[in-house]
């Protein structure tokens, strides 16, 4: 694959203000500076559309940084109010029909005993089936968690430990530079690779993952085709189905991996493989120490790989589908049931107590069923895109400034190391008079947070 030039443009000094304008127009691109006009569709890539037109509001992921006013009573993104229009319509239907009947043709009536019963296990078959779909929901955050961690670790290892040899020759200390900030990359690929396939999106030309591995030959690259590859556009019908619940109107999530007629591979862990031979390579090289520094990274990528096995699980093991279908069944007798029972003490308030009720049951059983998957993009599922966004804002912080060098951050002359007392002037001082002074810092902290009423102070105090 041919490569174009690269051209950078970089202020002459290093002054504060506005950020450098950087302008790379390669594909193996280090840094992916946001463009404020939109960029125009590449060649094979693959756009998600918004899955209804009147916006994001109700139908993504909640966005964490957005804070509502609302009560939570009255909010709408995020409730399953809109997929209960539906059941409620046809419970206020059949209570209506039944109500009309027991009032001018033949008294309906059920014992209450039988509400009782039926509650109890209509209560035990709920709370299963929410605890248990919560219980996977909070397995995806925690290995979305080790993820973001673990890339942190890595990253960081890689950037300040393996070593740039400038000094030895320019070019390989460039060709080294060049290649950690190539592993950073990869490190956000496998992040961005993991959130699509953990949606039933097995490619690799998305248009925020094809930047990041068109440089790799992977499996998921060479099965791309533009014929079999682009879905068809949602309906009007299909999206209003999808957004009030209807399951006939719901599509297959793994359509485009049925499509494919090729093998679609596994392009997280294609990209561990890159990885791993990068730091083989590193190795080989003497860049990348051997003994600690070296089982770290590899002991990161394994973690990686763990992330990778453990979100599979969370999305191949739902609930058993004879437990869904038992108590979606139960539930569904429950609540049809109310009427019968309701109405000898209610009489035309049957009607609307039955909504009431079967709001309740059948709100808290569909919440179970959202969240049992929390990788999608229902309002409900994890801001995966979101994550992703911040592991790209927190790599690009490491690599913006090259690998500190301890004696730059410790002899600084803005280093208070006790008190107001710096670097230079306790270098000019004895062991044990920093040794004293470190043992008196106890007493003089204590002290002045007393006399502040638990706050310290702005007091100078030198050694």
């Amino acid at each position: 694959m041919s490569t174009t030039d690269t051209t950078t443009s970089f202020p002459e000094s290093d002054t504060l203000g506005k950020p450098p304008y950087v302008n790379i127009n390669s594909q193996a691109t280090s840094l992916r500076q946001p463009s404020p006009m939109p960029e125009p569709k590449r060649p094979g890539q693959i756009r998600h559309k918004s899955s209804i037109r009147t916006g994001d509001t109700f139908t993504t992921p909640r966005d964490i940084e957005k804070h509502s006013k609302l009560p939570y009573f009255l909010r709408m993104h995020g409730s399953i109010t809109p997929r209960m229009l539906v059941p409620l319509v046809f419970i206020g239907m059949w209570a209506t029909l039944i109500t009309c009947i027991s009032e001018f043709v033949y008294e309906l009536v059920v014992s209450d005993i039988l509400l009782t019963v039926l509650g109890f296990v209509v209560g035990l078959g709920i709370s299963f089936r929410t605890s248990s779909a919560y219980e996977r929901y909070v397995d995806g955050r925690k290995f979305w968690a080790q993820l973001s961690q673990t890339s942190r670790d890595l990253a960081r290892h890689i950037w300040i430990h393996v070593d740039e040899r400038h000094e030895a020759d320019p070019q390989l200390g460039k060709a080294d530079l060049l290649g950690k900030v190539t592993a950073l990359n990869l490190i956000l690929a496998f992040a961005v690779s993991l959130k699509h396939r953990l949606r039933f999106e097995p490619y690799a030309q998305y248009e925020d993952l094809q930047q990041l591995v068109s440089h790799l030959s992977t499996f998921a690259g060479d099965a791309f085709d533009p014929e079999t590859s682009e879905l068809k556009p949602k309906t009007s019908w299909k999206r209003g189905g999808e957004y009030l619940g209807l399951t006939f109107a719901e599509s297959n999530p793994r359509k485009a991996i049925k499509r494919s007629k090729k093998n679609l591979g596994n392009l997280p862990l294609e990209i561990l493989t890159y990885m791993s031979a990068y730091v083989n390579a590193n190795v080989k090289a003497g860049v990348l120490p051997g003994g600690v520094q070296e089982a770290m990274v590899m002991a990161n990528l394994a973690s990686l790989n763990e992330v990778l096995a453990g979100t599979e699980r969370v999305l191949n093991t739902p609930l058993p589908i004879a437990y869904s279908i038992a108590i979606s069944q139960i539930t569904w007798v429950y609540v049809i049931m109310l009427p019968f029972q309701l109405w000898h003490a209610l009489k035309w308030i049957t009607i609307p107590g039955t909504i009431v009720g079967a709001y309740i049951i059948l709100g808290i059983a569909a919440i179970g069923r959202e969240i049992e998957n929390p990788f999608g993009r229902d309002e409900n599922d994890l801001p995966l895109d979101k994550f992703c966004e911040a592991l790209e804002d927190e790599l690009n912080v490491i690599a913006a400034r090259k690998p500190p060098r301890m004696e730059d951050f410790i002899a600084s002359e803005d280093n208070a190391i006790i008190f107001d007392s710096n670097y230079s002037s306790l270098s000019m001082k004895s062991t044990e008079d920093i040794r004293a002074g470190l043992r008196a810092r106890t007493n003089i902290r204590a002290g002045l947070r007393s006399q502040a009423g638990g706050h310290a102070t702005g007091e100078k105090v030198e050694v």
